[in-house]
């Protein structure tokens, strides 16, 4: 199975318009975070969200950690999927979903090591997809994404074996390793941010190379 691929970090609608061109199935909109690249404002997010044709996920990367605050940045942006990229520290995904029936939510987990794989199953029975990323959540100034870093990939598909929702994959995918990531983790989606860009902005020559090798196996 093709991977579907996520293009994280949009900030414009021009830039959302020529990641569905080159075949993306998702976007990521970065809200307000403590690190990491891409952040734009949540009235620039819900913009950049009404533009997008519905068969596309948008993607609301939150880094609210409370069920009341992540339904309340949900509803000043209005995307179809919220991506929590911290742990959840108050409610319940339960109540999240009850809140929003019809928004799908994906919980980063970020790859570090065998209590990730732990964690990631626990969670795996209450959300739509997890998403398997290169952060830190534990230093001072936490990273949540965006680090450009590849992980440990052998805990990935760990994490892929045990559980039975989908998982995307993130952290330092680019052309030159794509094809040794999809074979060595079997990930349904891929997540890419600043390996696709270039002084910032999107770069389509890399999203032609990427897209390409993924698609066309080159």
């Amino acid at each position: 199975m093709i991977p579907k691929i996520k293009i994280c970090c949009i900030s414009t609608i021009g830039e959302a318009k020529t990641a569905i061109e080159y075949g993306a199935s998702a976007i990521g909109l970065v809200g307000n975070m403590p690190s990491g690249p891409g952040v734009i404002s949540d009235d620039l997010i819900l913009r950049i969200a009404k533009t997008v044709p519905p068969p596309i996920g948008t993607f609301l990367l939150t880094s609210e950690s409370t069920v009341e605050n992540i339904i309340k940045h949900h509803q000043r942006t209005l995307t179809n999927t919220i991506q929590i990229v911290d742990a959840l520290t108050q409610g319940s995904y339960k109540e999240l979903k009850d809140a929003l029936p019809a928004i799908k939510l994906v919980q980063v987990i970020h790859v570090i090591d065998d209590r990730s794989v732990d964690e990631a199953i626990e969670i795996s029975e209450q959300v739509d997809a997890i998403l398997l990323d290169s952060g830190n959540p534990n230093l001072k100034i936490k990273e949540l994404g965006g680090t450009g870093r590849v992980h440990n990939w052998k805990l990935s598909r760990k994490i892929r074996d045990s559980i039975k929702i989908p998982i995307f994959l993130a952290g330092g995918l680019n052309a030159e390793n794509v094809k040794q990531a999809i074979e060595e983790v079997n990930p349904f989606g891929l997540d890419l941010c600043s390996s696709m860009r270039t002084d910032g902005k999107l770069d389509k020559i890399k999203l032609e190379k990427f897209f390409d090798t993924v698609f066309n196996n080159k």
